[in-house]
Formats: structure tokens, sequence, C-alpha cells
């Protein structure tokens, strides 16, 4: 059974011993966290009980999957209960570093828009992008789109630094670049026509925006790579890595998301060219 460039209707903790170690450079993805949404209504186990993700189970095996210096992008939020936030998602990095993985940034999704009005505390605009890598990551393409007020102009005022024997030595000046780097607080617009113009993707009740999986893909990864959502939901990781010349897989438990996903990969497929052949040798243990 192979799962490259496919996406698996499956719990990915059932499947996922069918993938070999060290095989998978990213995964971006969000959990079903806090219940704030309801995302399995008609996904039920064998007893009768509402689906809920086995979250150690997953870690493990998304170290055991992770190539060296590979990276794992995990979106999540808290909820707030009985007059507090959970908490989860620091939980939830404390038990990936526990694990053996490395928190390299604590990133932000910002949520350009109105949100629904607090009465008593601060409205909710963000969610948290922690980037957690096995060892030093093995690929960082900053993205550089951040304007330069003073792009074009030299350096302003002295560079100074001190030499190993105590002197200070002026440094030449340079030229401002127009763009610089960005910072890790992301913004970006959400909703139908900013998250994604595919209408289909709103079936599912939280969809990430397209650009922000792209803007991970394109940081973390490079074209030929291997690109895992294990929640891969309406199929916005899957469809911007094959849109960026990557290799995907996706799971997901619940059949109509799985259906979507595919549909989204269907509509782009007339706009890609032949999918990249993976930098390892992909082979699914039978």
């Amino acid at each position: 059974m192979e799962f490259l460039n496919k996406h698996i209707h499956s719990d990915f903790i059932t499947e996922a011993n069918k993938i070999p170690d060290n095989t998978i450079d990213l995964t971006v993805t969000s959990p079903p966290y806090d219940d704030i949404r309801s995302y399995n209504d008609k996904v039920k186990t064998k007893d009768g009980e509402k689906y809920s993700f086995n979250f150690d189970g997953i870690v493990d095996e998304l170290y055991r999957i992770t190539k060296d210096g590979g990276v794992v992008v995990w979106v999540v939020g808290d909820q707030v209960k009985n007059g507090g936030e959970t908490g989860n998602s620091f939980r939830q990095a404390l038990s990936f570093i526990s694990k053996g993985f490395l928190l390299y940034d604590t990133m932000i999704y910002m949520k350009n828009g109105a949100p629904f009005p607090e009465k008593r505390r601060y409205s909710q605009v963000f969610e948290y992008m922690f980037v957690f890598s096995k060892g030093k990551p093995k690929t960082v393409n900053i993205l550089k789109d951040k304007k330069n007020k003073w792009a074009g102009h030299s350096n302003f005022g002295k560079r100074v630094m001190r030499t190993k024997d105590g002197e200070l030595k002026e440094m030449p000046k340079f030229e401002i670049a127009e763009y610089g780097n960005r910072y890790n607080v992301w913004n970006y617009s959400t909703g139908k026509n900013y998250s994604t113009k595919d209408t289909i993707a709103f079936n599912h009740p939280a969809i990430f925006p397209e650009e922000l999986a792209e803007d991970h893909i394109l940081t973390w990864s490079n074209e030929g790579d291997v690109v895992l959502d294990p929640m891969v939901g309406s199929g916005t990781t899957t469809k911007m890595a094959l849109l960026n010349n990557r290799n995907y897989i996706g799971f997901d438990i619940n059949k109509e998301y799985i259906d979507i996903a595919n549909q989204r990969i269907t509509n782009v497929v007339p706009y890609t060219q032949e999918l990249p052949n993976p930098k390892s040798d992909f082979i699914v243990k039978k």
C-alpha cells in the first residue's frame, strides 16, 4: 500500500506504522483541540463514543517518521473553560520536547478581521504555531517580504566590532535591501475568499489559510520533499504542497473531509506539472 501523494481515510495512528522511519521532511497540521468546534458529529467509534485523537501516539509516530533535521509545525490554540484558558497548547508543546523534539520557534498566527467581542477579556485573535525540529533543521528558507522603510539607503551611524585583541574596528557601511526578514508573527485574513477560494473547503469547520500552509512549506522544505498532514481535514496542507512541487501524504478519519481534500487536489492538478520524485526512496512497509 503506497501513501505517497494520496489522502488516506484512516486514523493516522492506525496506518502510521506502515510509513518507514526517517521519511517525512515536514509536517504541517492543526489538531482538533479543546472541542472548540465539532469535527466528528458523523464519526463514531464502535462503542458509539465520539472520536478523540491519541495525542501521545501521534507525537511518538511523528518523531519516528520525521527525518533528522525535519520539522513539525503544530498550529493550536486554547479554549476558555471555567473562567480560564485550558493551557493545553503549552502542555502539548512540552510533550513534544519530552519526546525528543527541539522547540525551534514559537510563532503566532494572527487573524485579521473582527473577532466576536468579549465582555470580560480581550478578544482572542491568534493561535500558536509551534515549530518543532528533530535536531537542527536541515532547511530554513527565511521569507523576505517585510518592506524596509529605508531601502536603498546605507546604514546610519557607525558600525563597530571589537577584535580579538580588544581593539574597536569600524565596519563598512552597507545598503539597506528593499525587503528584510519576516518576523515570527504572521498575519492572515480569514473567511470565505480569504482563507481559500475553494468553496467546498468551508464544509470543514476550521480551515486555516492556504497562505499559512504555503509559507511554512516554503520555509521548512524544498522541492521534491515529502509533506505530511496527519489530520488533513479539508486538504489545505496537501494542496499547497502539490502547488509548490512537493510530495504529500494526508490522513483523516472523516470520509467527508477526505472527499473534500481529494476534490481540491483534482481541481489543481491540471495547473501542475508531473509530481517530483522524493529525494529519498519512499517504500511503504507491507
